[in-house]
């Protein structure tokens, strides 16, 4: 019989709804039962494709034996972490400061009133390694939360002390200047791996904001070693298992340091960051590797992600059938049923299928060292391979639409569609941000996910506005079309009314100030997997400032510096876990560049266009369209050139005198940095 969570929007408590568990929803209601009950809470977060919150759902939530324990003793609570980040990040910091590590599944025990006095991850069903079973666990909660509640009550009253304190401890502000960006390249240096590329050991995760981070200095300052690193890390990536090598796309992160084997499941996010890493550097470096890696990452994001309401979903699940890699992996054996001994000797040396297998049970990922020399037989093998594994069992899809990854994956498809003469891209990216604001705003505000049509009750935090907004002045850029510029100024100016700390000049919180209350009001300096939210939103201020009208200009560009000011502590000494962050800045210590195209028609426009598009550096402002066009503050006052159509070039605040020809906007394009 289905529990509460049959009637949730998450496809990861969905995946728990036929648990014998009575497990509850976040809600001011699970609370009030505990403490009418008076029995401390599970909570246990998690998603959808994270494959050891599949192991651990099926070791004890779906036991019976295990349900009963918890059902007797607790208030369980079920949270989808990518619907809830604001849960998440609170209760994460509460298990990184009891553990030392975090991570999903998360498991944690609280007061009544949501205070955390236990905290760990995933739990075996039998002891082992130093670890209790969840049973023994909660054997252990339940005889403390007895026998000495108020010394579990005191402990977790100062837990919760500490982890509100932290959160409104900041870094010593510090400018993020040109010196600041040079520091973390050299700091950066020191841990780059110069054989697999990437950074650190294993596992290891896409470095894509600091792959963006570096093409953008080496841009500026021209530096070898920043697109050396990029080069070679966006090489070895796509040249071994991380990448889909049949259908295209990339998995989370590598278990090893060489890329061969990921873990399997592939998030939105993570191809719409390397999606734009990708054409950025086929675009600086006329890569056709890079090219194609982006054609393929793109043609899964539309392929395999896009919904049916025109959004994209979330993610691929990490396992099929409960087996991880099983849609993915092969051995020569299945190479030889669907080539044929003709191709499969060769698709096998291609491809790194070995006897002894470089995944597990003799199966080996796919990796794709060189290009074959017969591109129409891959071609053919290709096809043939794909097919077949179209026929194998298929990974669940987390068909949820989240308002910041698709912000990301807008913004990518935007951009680089214009930059790549993709006008696929630009439209599939259109429809995905008409969605958004269609279903995901409601009664003037933003919400943070919605599935098959029907919109969660979660409010949006600062990422979903921010990147939201960065996709939509990207996509402004792409058409031209005024009503985006109102769009993502909307956005940011909500982000400014409702997110900002007070306190602090430049500082923000992740969730609104009327947004439900937790145990402290979460914020993150840090870019992990994404650019976190004040990161986001300090890259769409930059941007906007240059894009809106001038009464809006200054206090989006103040706002951005003050944003950047706070960290450039953690720029310099931690690059790794600041991309977005020097990202930012690079496009400010460039201006950003600016160019604004005139033209009576698209079509006297358009050599123009594309010449600024495939040239600037990145973080270049480009907009397109007739003199003074209405709602478009770049191009006012910016008339013909005796009749014919110009660009202005500025950095800045300085520009440089109108250009009419091809060869001069390039030269104009070559001068401004």
């Amino acid at each position: 019989m289905p529990n509460r969570l049959a009637a949730a929007t998450s496809p990861y408590l969905l995946q728990h709804a036929d648990n014998p568990i009575d497990w509850w929803e976040w809600s001011d209601e699970a609370f009030a039962e505990a403490q009418r009950r008076d029995v401390p809470i599970l909570l246990s977060v998690g998603y959808a494709a994270c494959h050891w919150c599949h192991v651990m759902a099926h070791e004890s939530f779906e036991d019976a034996a295990t349900a009963a324990q918890v059902n007797t003793g607790y208030v369980a609570i079920k949270v989808d972490r990518e619907e809830r980040p604001d849960i998440d990040a609170v209760y994460m910091g509460a298990t990184q400061a009891m553990t030392g590590q975090g991570g999903w599944p998360m498991t944690c025990f609280l007061t009544p009133v949501g205070e955390p006095f236990h905290c760990g991850t995933y739990y075996p069903a039998t002891p082992g390694r130093g670890t209790p079973s969840f049973r023994q666990l909660l054997d252990a909660v339940t005889a403390a939360w007895t026998d000495d509640r108020d010394r579990v009550r005191g402990a977790a009253g100062e837990m919760a002390a500490r982890l509100a304190e932290s959160a409104v401890t900041a870094l010593p502000p510090a400018a993020v200047g040109e010196g600041t960006l040079d520091a973390a390249v050299a700091t950066l240096a020191q841990g780059f791996d110069e054989q697999a590329g990437g950074f650190g050991g294993a596992p290891k995760f896409p470095p894509s904001m600091v792959l963006e981070f570096l093409l953008r200095h080496h841009e500026r300052t021209g530096s070898a070693p920043a697109l050396s690193f990029v080069a070679t890390t966006a090489r070895r990536m796509a040249r071994g298992g991380l990448f889909d090598q049949l259908a295209g796309g990339f998995a989370r992160y590598s278990v090893d340091a060489g890329w061969v084997v990921p873990h399997f499941e592939k998030m939105l996010y993570d191809n719409a960051l390397l999606l734009r890493v990708y054409a950025h550097l086929a675009r600086t470096t006329g890569s056709a590797f890079a090219l194609r890696v982006a054609d393929e990452t793109a043609a899964f994001l539309l392929r395999d992600l896009r919904t049916a309401e025109g959004g994209f979903a979330s993610a691929l699940d990490a396992d099929t059938d409960g087996v991880e890699g099983l849609t993915y992996a092969w051995t020569p054996s299945q190479l030889r049923d669907v080539l044929g001994d003709a191709d499969a000797g060769w698709a096998a040396e291609l491809l790194c299928v070995t006897d002894e297998g470089t995944f597990e049970h003799g199966m080996s990922t796919l990796q794709l060292p060189a290009d074959p020399s017969d591109a129409a037989r891959w071609s053919s093998v290709r096809n043939r391979l794909l097919a077949a594994r179209d026929r194998r069992p298929q990974p669940a899809c987390d068909d949820k639409i989240v308002t910041s990854w698709n912000g990301m994956a807008i913004l990518a498809l935007a951009e680089g569609g214009a930059a790549l003469d993709r006008p696929g891209w630009v439209v599939a990216a259109g429809e995905a941000a008409d969605l958004l604001l269609r279903l995901h705003v409601v009664d003037g505000r933003l919400r943070r996910s919605s599935r098959g049509g029907v919109v969660g009750a979660a409010a949006a935090v600062l990422e979903d506005h921010a990147l939201l907004a960065d996709g939509l002045l990207a996509l402004h850029q792409a058409t031209g079309d005024p009503a985006r510029l109102g769009q993502a100024t909307g956005l940011l100016d909500v982000a400014l009314t409702h997110f900002s700390d007070p306190s602090t000049h430049g500082g923000w919180y992740d969730t609104a100030d009327d947004a439900e209350q937790l145990l402290h009001r979460p914020r993150e300096l840090t870019d992990n997997a994404s650019p976190c939210g004040a990161s986001a939103l300090a890259g769409a201020l930059v941007t906007a400032s240059v894009l809106a009208a001038p009464a809006d200009s200054a206090r989006y560009r103040d706002a951005a510096e003050a944003t950047v000011a706070t960290v450039g502590t953690l720029a310099e000494r931690h690059p790794r876990f600041a991309g977005h962050w020097l990202t930012v800045a690079e496009a400010m210590v460039a201006g950003p560049v600016q160019v604004a195209i005139v033209g009576s028609s698209a079509a006297e426009r358009s050599s123009l266009v594309a010449v600024a598009r495939s040239a600037s550096v990145g973080g270049t402002v480009v907009v397109a369209g007739p003199p003074d066009a209405e709602g478009v503050p770049l191009l006012a006052e910016r008339p013909l050139v005796d009749g014919a159509a110009a660009a202005y070039v500025c950095r800045g605040f300085v520009c440089d005198r109108p250009v009419t020809g091809v060869d001069e906007l390039t030269a104009a394009l070559g001068e401004t940095l």
